[in-house]
């Protein structure tokens, strides 16, 4: 991953400009030089900078221009005029733009941009795949800002939980009894693991493939699973570990997870040390093998 450059938390290198908008940096030049469509301060030391102003400024020039809208018509326009442009234009006819159209929903916090944009995206693609193609990728993206300090955590939480009622709401929808034949999954996130959206979704695509499910949650302690695994038999268990972990720490957890049901197979969703993978259990599988079980 390149160097993140960002000084402060509303302060951006360029650099940090083209990471988060998908914009070339020598594009944002060329912008900036010939249409002096934003406007860089520069530091006691004289190091350029931009604001989080300029960073909405360029998603929205950015959302306008792949509407067809040409830059140098975009420079001519006042603030209210690409406001009252960008509240025209629909976003359903154009794919490439949800990804701007959900990251602006976070920097603005707009719950109606965000809806309306996952609406036209699910209506294009399907919720699945929906969330294969735009909203993983668009976590990624948020980890990113979370790196350079662009957004805080009202933020972050604002909009994790806007997608997570999302999966819940589409979770209810599935009403079909489950088939016997498939068996069962116990899922859940290790203590002090938080971060459910990928748990919440896997949880969604079992059930509406005829998986019967039982659905923990957050942070649940190791001591006591044996006894959860005695009751809910499961065909197959699935969890994540996303914090950072010593890989000795992680294969300990791997291990004893593992040896309470040394027949069963354990999905492994999150980032796995690759030098530990040769030293797992026989039944500790990674998120790749999962897909494959689901045939996503």
């Amino acid at each position: 991953m390149a160097k993140l450059e960002a000084m402060t938390s509303d302060m951006y290198s360029i650099k940090d400009l083209e990471l988060l908008s998908g914009i070339k940096a020598h594009t944002i030049r060329i912008w900036e030089k010939r249409y002096g469509i934003i406007h860089p301060g520069r530091t006691d030391t004289n190091i350029r900078f931009y604001t989080n102003e300029d960073l909405r400024k360029l998603l929205n020039i950015s959302l306008l221009n792949q509407h067809g809208y040409k830059i140098s018509a975009i420079s001519n326009m006042s603030e209210k005029e690409i406001g009252e442009k960008i509240a025209a234009v629909s976003i359903v006819s154009q794919t490439d733009t949800y990804l701007e159209s959900l990251l602006l929903s976070l920097i603005e916090m707009d719950e109606l941009r965000f809806n309306k944009t996952f609406t036209a995206i699910v209506i294009s693609h399907g919720f699945e795949k929906s969330f294969i193609k735009y909203i993983f990728p668009f976590f990624q993206r948020i980890g990113i800002m979370w790196q350079i300090g662009a957004i805080n955590p009202a933020q972050e939480h604002f909009l994790s939980n806007l997608i997570r009622n999302k999966i819940i709401a589409a979770t209810e929808t599935v009403t079909q009894p489950p088939d016997p034949t498939l068996g069962t999954a116990l899922l859940f996130l290790p203590e002090n693991e938080l971060h459910e959206i990928g748990l919440l979704f896997y949880n969604y695509a079992l059930r509406a493939r005829g998986f019967k499910t039982f659905y923990l949650g957050q942070s649940v302690p190791y001591d006591g699973l044996d006894r959860v695994i005695a009751i809910c038999k499961p065909s197959f268990i699935i969890t994540s570990l996303t914090n950072p972990l010593s890989n000795e720490d992680t294969l300990l957890y791997c291990q004893n997870l593992c040896a309470l049901a040394p027949e069963v197979n354990i999905y492994f969703t999150g980032p796995m040390p690759e030098n530990i993978h040769d030293k797992l259990p026989k039944n500790a599988l990674l998120v790749n093998d999962l897909i494959a079980l689901m045939k996503i």
